[in-house]
């Protein structure tokens, strides 16, 4: 079982990049997949959801060429997929596999999707539903309409829904079936989400209309063969950002990372919060802008999180409590109960490593409530298998006394395979071992208030 172990940090002050923007990378091997030739995707999330998507669309039949770990070469084969020999694995990913259910409702055969233990337990009736009133055949083999997802393919027809909650991946799964279904279908959300799925169809040229009604794509639409390059991940800038933010003088550039207005909401959380935030957009050739992010740390101060902005901080929301423990007030997160149905509860484990750590934190149903400026000791904490909490307390870890250990760290790949090169660029550049990962800081407590 690997670990990192952190020591408090030095004075934060560096410029970085970030890998390819996980969620965009997701789509754009499926787009490309489904186009009438060759595309070539550029800046690819080499994390291992995403490469689980590749292993999924080559057992459908696509030629992927990786010449490079960020470039792919994807053959569009013009929306005809092949029956999978086998079931297919999805891992961690939900990603992966509520909008490969999408592709697959209208596909002429059959196929089953399957993933690891932690994407065995998460929810799919959200995306079963609405896919069966499009003619879908769709069976989950779990309790309470978990994995494993059995799909028979059957002739769809496109319709008019309305989302029971604010959910990109059933927007996205929706619309994807949709490509194969006659007529249009319209997906409606009770608050706006990341709005990559439907940017990405029109950059390849598919039929799409948006307007207060929702999201309408038309079937019997081919995308264009077009290559593309994805953008830097703002989910992954964001530890970064918040742990310059937190540290007064601190200071981080990101460079070349997705400023997509539906993914930046941090961003102005921060900025209540006291820090200051500068954003440039520098390139809007391929539909989704990118550009820099610049973060001046400060004493940051409480803020509520809650309501419409929610849905657009979804991952964000771990290492935003750790800036409430970090922040002098109490930081309220509400309406969030998403976070429990994740890779794992996120609302409870984010509470139990928070107190570990000496925070005071009241665990609500749909949120916390984050007493801050406690100071923060070193503890052994536990990753409860979720990449995200373990990055987020490995940042916390940067301003605690005493060492922390982030146990069983593994889970990072799955999202953001460099977290530890950057981490230990930033406070220990000479850096760790190969199983046991010691990032080492020392420095004097920011000046109180």
């Amino acid at each position: 079982m690997d670990e990192i172990r952190i020591k408090r940090a030095p004075r934060i002050e560096a410029e970085i990049n970030v890998s390819g923007d996980k969620s965009i990378s997701h789509r754009a091997v499926m787009i490309a997949s489904l186009a009438n030739g060759p595309c070539v995707l550029r800046g690819f999330s080499a994390s291992a959801d995403c490469l689980n998507t590749i292993v999924a669309m080559r057992a459908l039949g696509i030629k992927i060429e990786q010449p490079e770990p960020e470039v792919l070469i994807v053959h569009g084969k013009r929306r005809k997929l092949s029956a999978p020999k086998e079931e297919i694995n999805c891992g961690n990913s939900g990603t992966t596999m509520r909008l490969l259910a999408g592709l697959l409702a209208g596909q002429p055969f059959s196929s089953q999707l399957v993933g690891d233990g932690s994407l065995s337990a998460r929810p799919m009736g959200r995306i079963i539903e609405p896919l069966r009133l499009m003619g879908a055949k769709i069976e989950a083999g779990g309790k309470n309409e978990t994995p494993p997802l059995r799909i028979e393919g059957a002739p769809l027809h496109g319709i008019k829904y309305t989302t029971p909650v604010a959910s990109a991946q059933l927007k996205s799964a929706l619309l994807f079936a949709g490509l194969f279904a006659k007529g249009k279908t319209t997906v409606q959300e009770p608050v706006g989400t990341r709005n990559h799925t439907e940017l990405m169809l029109k950059y390849f040229l598919v039929r799409t209309h948006k307007d207060e009604h929702g999201v309408s794509v038309f079937g019997d639409h081919v995308p264009e063969s077009r290559d593309f390059s994805i953008p830097g991940d703002i989910s992954s800038a964001a530890f970064w950002l918040v742990a310059a933010a937190a540290q007064p003088g601190g200071h981080v550039l990101v460079r070349d990372v997705g400023l997509n207005e539906t993914r930046t909401g941090l961003l102005g959380v921060l900025v209540r919060m006291g820090a200051q935030v500068r954003e440039a957009i520098e390139d809007v050739d391929q539909v989704e802008p990118r550009g820099i992010v610049e973060i001046t740390g400060a004493h940051l101060k409480a803020t509520v999180i809650q309501g419409k902005e929610v849905p657009r901080l979804i991952d964000e929301l771990p290492i935003l409590a750790v800036a409430g423990a970090l922040a002098h007030g109490t930081t309220m997160i509400r309406h969030a109960q998403e976070l429990r149905v994740k890779e794992t509860d996120r609302i409870a484990a984010i509470a139990h490593n928070l107190r570990s750590m000496g925070a005071q934190v009241v665990e609500l149903s749909d949120g916390l409530e984050i007493h801050g400026r406690a100071p923060l000791h070193g503890a052994r904490l536990s990753s409860f298998g979720d990449h995200r909490i373990a990055m987020a307390f490995a940042v916390a870890g940067m301003f605690a006394e005493g060492e922390t250990v982030i146990q069983d760290v593994d889970c990072v790949a799955t999202s953001y395979p460099g977290f530890e090169k950057t981490l230990s660029e930033l406070v220990n550049p000479k850096g760790f071992r190969a199983t046991t990962r010691v990032i080492s800081l020392s420095h004097t407590r920011p000046e109180e208030d």
